[in-house]
């Protein structure tokens, strides 16, 4: 649907027949910026690798929608960002050229992990509205700076976690508040997939295409490397592995339910089965977060080389097991408890994909934050929605590499 040009009604139309046509459209139109139903937000790309332009895919057809500059610190990015974006697009490899633009009403980062916090703080202080990919820090230490940069200029922050978005998962959250399958002691995690994306082999990039000092920003200096530029998910400079690119969706919806913003305790194990000497991160991943305020577990499974129950979360409790995925849910009732209940709001019944054409996550969480922008109220997944998530990444990963359990409020050592 997101690559078919879309009016303002079919897009309604669209979220209606989901039912959660009230949590995507503001009530009133007319905004303290200025904006009404029909005026066009002009919004700047930065960091146009390859999420950053499925997502102005998406953008491009929204209604009232101009992609009306791109950045990006590699040529061939910057160049295939181009061929997304308005013919009229102002270009350039310096973010902080859009930021000066009066006329950029709004910014989509899609950049590296360790450039989240930067941009989007600098976002807030230039007076832009902000879509950010996740996982939104890059450190637990980075936290607090973003949080108070959004509270400081009161602008409309989104994080890119759009299950919060999708309307199997609104509806899975009510089912858990009611108490639908009971008291929930233990929730399983899991996203595995079975793809090639460790081989190294030559990508021909020119070192004289990339600003390397740009990409590198505050990560330590190092000789150019095209890997990876390509690939930096799995380099502890530039991300955090499965658990800050997978697990952090995962247990964003578990801290949503429960209302709940940290772990107390990580422990965590991996290895590099088939990347040993290619990625930092592991290729396969254990991680055990112990909730025991809420009275509960939360255990996450990864890994690359096998798709086994790909990517979903079973809430277990008493009564019975809620499963969610990005495709809909499920209710397993224990023995003698009740009914089984199942609800997938679109054609594709096969469980744990990374992505269904329906529920369209992207397009409903875009939505979502183009209407908060109109509107001025809260978007789906907040600024401190978007920490906490990944600061339970950020603990595991301290587990991780520590090889102690880690203690929230605690360095690694204990001490």
């Amino acid at each position: 649907m997101h690559r078919t040009e879309i009016d303002r009604r079919t897009f309604i139309k669209y979220i209606e027949s989901f039912g959660i046509g009230s949590l995507i459209l503001g009530d009133g139109l007319e905004t303290a910026s200025g904006f009404e139903a029909n005026d066009t937000i002009e919004i700047g790309c930065i960091g146009t690798g390859g999420r950053c332009r499925h997502l102005m895919q998406v953008a491009k057809d929204l209604p009232n929608v101009r992609l009306a500059a791109v950045c990006d610190v590699d040529d061939s990015c910057l160049k295939l960002a181009r061929e997304i974006a308005d013919p009229q697009a102002f270009v350039t490899k310096r973010y902080a050229e859009i930021l000066d633009r009066k006329d950029i009403d709004a910014v989509l980062i899609g950049s590296p992990d360790h450039w989240h916090v930067p941009m989007a703080i600098d976002a807030c202080a230039a007076g832009k509205d902000v879509y950010v990919e996740k996982p939104l820090t890059h450190s637990l230490a980075e936290g607090a700076a973003v949080i108070e940069a959004q509270r400081k200029a009161n602008n409309v922050v989104q994080v890119g976690m759009q299950q919060r978005s999708m309307p199997q998962m609104q509806k899975a959250r009510e089912l858990f508040k009611a108490g639908r399958i009971g008291e929930v002691h233990k929730v399983h995690l899991t996203w595995n997939r079975n793809t090639d994306r460790v081989r190294r082999q030559p990508l021909n990039v020119d070192p004289a295409t990339v600003d390397w000092k740009a990409f590198l920003g505050n990560a330590p200096d190092q000789p150019f490397d095209e890997y990876k530029l390509r690939n930096w998910r799995w380099f502890w400079d530039f991300g955090g592995g499965i658990l800050t690119d997978l697990m952090v969706h995962l247990i964003d919806v578990v801290q949503w339910f429960f209302e709940t913003d940290h772990p107390q305790q990580a422990t965590a194990m991996g290895d590099n089965y088939q990347s040993a000497g290619i990625w930092q991160t592991p290729d396969t991943v254990h991680c055990l977060l112990n909730y025991p305020e809420q009275k509960f577990q939360s255990y996450f499974e990864g890994t690359f080389f096998n798709a086994r129950n790909r990517a979903m979360i079973e809430f277990m409790g008493t009564e019975g097991t809620l499963y969610v995925d990005r495709g809909g849910y499920e209710i397993h009732p224990e023995r003698n408890r009740g009914q089984y209940e199942e609800w997938r709001p679109g054609q594709e019944k096969r469980r744990g994909l990374d992505y269904y054409a329906e529920p369209n996550g992207e397009l409903l969480h875009l939505g979502n934050w183009l209407e908060c922008v109109r509107s001025r109220k809260e978007p789906a997944c907040t600024v401190a929605a978007g920490v906490a998530a990944a600061s339970a990444a950020h603990l595991g990963n301290e587990a991780l590499r520590s090889g102690q359990v880690s203690q929230w409020g605690k360095p690694a050592d204990g001490k």
